[in-house]
């Protein structure tokens, strides 16, 4: 199976590192130009600068600008007015009491996790059904269904972001536009890595080893007993992401290691 994007354009939220910087790197390896994205343009230029390092540059742009506010998306929206591909990576999540939870912290997880992707859609969707072609690909997380007690918050986005996903793939059905949400589980991104370093450091255990210690306490259900790489996610977000993918819509893709344990 051979996956070519020459002369597609992709978006990708997000993508300074972990999983986001996965897919925009297997998205320009199958040659894609790629548009990487983050809140801060040293970053962003590191990132350039390592993914230029590893393909074809001239594939390779960035765009700095923080996508939690409408002033954000406007801003990529005019560097970058056309896409192709569009993968609302952007995500942001931590641990917390419902109780303790803000409504300013709401608002923000609100903000980043779903009007992200509601203000990217809704600005380059339009253009992919003039077109007759396009791939929108949302970042849910396999606690959109599994809703974590300890950041029920997060939790609540990630089963918008699905709902959202399935409500666009019917609004644009027949266009030759798909829209579908891949559902991560625990995923070794730069994040996790930083959660679980205190306990590598005290340890001295590798920290796939501690990841797979963490999957096996907190995600009994999974049945792969460890942490995906993010390079694994990003295998099936470029699938999606390609003319291979063209019967798949509206779908709830998992890569959680079956965490979720339901066979639906």
């Amino acid at each position: 199976m051979q996956i070519d994007l020459t002369g597609k354009t992709a978006v990708v939220t997000g993508s300074t590192a972990g999983i986001g910087y996965a897919i925009a790197l297997g998205l320009a390896q199958s040659n894609a130009r790629v548009v990487v994205n983050g809140r801060t343009p040293s970053r962003v230029d590191e990132a350039v600068r390592r993914l230029r390092d590893e393909v074809d540059p001239s594939l390779v742009s960035g765009v700095a600008a923080d996508l939690g506010s409408a002033s954000g998306c406007a801003a990529l929206f005019e560097a970058e007015p056309l896409a192709d591909i569009l993968v609302n990576n952007l995500g942001v999540y931590g641990l917390e009491d419902f109780f303790d939870t803000s409504d300013e912290t709401w608002l923000r997880f609100f903000e980043v996790n779903v009007m992200a992707g509601v203000r990217m859609s809704r600005f380059y969707l339009p253009k992919m059904i003039e077109r007759g072609w396009g791939r929108v690909i949302f970042l849910s997380s396999e606690s959109g269904l599994n809703i974590p007690a300890d950041m029920i918050h997060y939790g609540v986005t990630k089963t918008a972001d699905l709902a959202l996903s399935r409500g666009l793939a019917k609004r644009v059905a027949g266009t030759g536009v798909t829209v579908n949400a891949v559902l991560p589980g625990p995923t070794l991104s730069e994040g996790v890595w930083v959660m679980l370093q205190a306990e590598q450091s005290k340890s001295g255990r590798p920290i796939e080893e501690v990841a797979a210690g963490f999957v096996k306490a907190h995600r009994p259900s999974s049945i792969i007993g460890r942490a995906a790489t993010a390079e694994e996610v990003a295998n099936l977000v470029v699938y999606v992401a390609s003319p291979l993918s063209s019967a798949t819509t509206g779908a709830a893709l998992r890569v959680d290691g079956g965490v979720v344990d339901t066979i639906a």
